[in-house]
């Protein structure tokens, strides 16, 4: 009994390590194989080889993780951050290089090195040192600050300070504790070169530095997505450009008596040649919102037509109409019209200045032209 008990367990234990050692011989195999495609696509991305379809499908994944729309946020609310394709950007990178060594630099006595802004000052930690340093500033927060509604805490309270002493209302800040919080890089660079030029304003920032930029926007639908083009510091190469900017912030700011009777100059030119398509422009503030009528009466200065399906004749919500309004302004910088930065948002929040700007540059182009 004994010697056929062992007889017959030995054919079982064989076939059991039999199966065992042909499945796990069939996962190393397709392990293998799966480290082998790893290793040819990333050699062909390296080498720039790869189909552009195999090349989107993996890089959507990594646009989309750094997107700042959380899941949980409420339609309407919409954010921007840079595109990865701007981040190669030399002049951008001058732009980070001169930031971190200016931090470095003014925190050198409290041994703090810094190698990349969002990724180091999004907790708030360097940002306190850096307005104790400048501006003597003595905040009632933590030194180290471990949790993160610790940080998120003392951020708010570092930014509050920022705002009050460059005298800043919400509305022009153009940073947030969690785009901060959220290591946006676009933020954190607003946020550095307004504390740069209100505590040394000598620092010499680059000039004309502009990025493209991702706007994504929660809809009933999904995300939308829009692209435009931002500048990050001001364009100073056409001083006669930001003597006329200068202009108008001289006309809102000490003669808004005179500001009646440039309207009506410009209303009248526009006027003048929408009035061949059947439109009327009678409040400069909101009928050029959109962008329509802007775009409509460059076409008819310019003498050429724009496809309807380059803009939303009838838009429906803020990013149709912002693409819009881009679309115009980079028509106007294309064409050599438009000799200051214009930020497309601030025509679309029917801020008046922006808008009789851009019209002025129309103006001062073809005033003299026949309809």
């Amino acid at each position: 009994m004994q010697f056929l008990f062992f007889q017959t367990r030995k054919p079982f234990v064989t076939n059991f390590e039999l199966i065992w050692n042909t499945a796990f011989g069939f996962f190393q195999q397709e392990i293998n194989q799966f480290k082998v495609l790893g290793v040819l696509i990333c050699k062909r991305a390296k080498s720039n080889t790869m189909e552009p379809d195999v090349f989107t499908a993996f890089a959507q994944p990594s646009v989309l993780h750094h997107s700042p729309l959380k899941n949980d946020a409420i339609q309407g609310e919409k954010r921007k951050f840079i595109n990865p394709t701007s981040c190669n950007n030399p002049k951008l990178e001058e732009l980070q290089m001169l930031l971190i060594d200016w931090i470095n630099t003014t925190l050198k006595q409290e041994h703090i090195v810094v190698k990349s802004l969002e990724e180091d000052l999004f907790d708030g930690l360097i940002l306190h040192h850096l307005l104790e340093k400048l501006g003597s500033l003595r905040l009632d927060v933590e030194k180290i600050a471990l949790t993160e509604k610790k940080q998120k805490h003392k951020l708010a309270v570092i930014l509050e300070a920022v705002a009050q002493s460059l005298q800043l209302e919400e509305s022009q800040l153009k940073w947030s504790v969690d785009s901060i919080f959220q290591k946006d890089l676009l933020s954190t660079l607003y946020l550095l070169i307004a504390i740069a030029k209100h505590f040394q304003p000598d620092l010499p920032i680059p000039s004309n530095i502009s990025v493209e930029v991702i706007i994504i926007e929660r809809t009933l639908t999904g995300l939308r997505t829009e692209n435009a083009v931002e500048y990050i510091t001001k364009n100073r190469e056409n001083l006669e450009g930001q003597s006329k900017a200068d202009a108008f912030d001289e006309l809102f700011t000490h003669a808004p008596d005179k500001l009646d009777a440039v309207k009506k100059v410009l209303l009248q030119f526009v006027n003048k040649h929408v009035g061949k398509l059947g439109l009327n422009v009678n409040d400069a503030e909101s009928q050029f919102a959109d962008g329509v009528i802007l775009l409509l009466l460059i076409g008819q200065l310019g003498g050429y037509f724009l496809n309807l399906r380059e803009f939303f004749l009838t838009p429906n919500c803020a990013t149709e109409m912002l693409h819009n309004v881009n679309l115009a302004v980079a028509l106007l910088t294309d064409g050599g019209l438009l000799e200051f930065p214009v930020n497309a948002e601030d025509v679309v929040n029917r801020d008046m200045k922006t808008t009789l700007q851009v019209l002025y540059c129309l103006y001062s182009k073809y005033k003299t032209k026949e309809t």
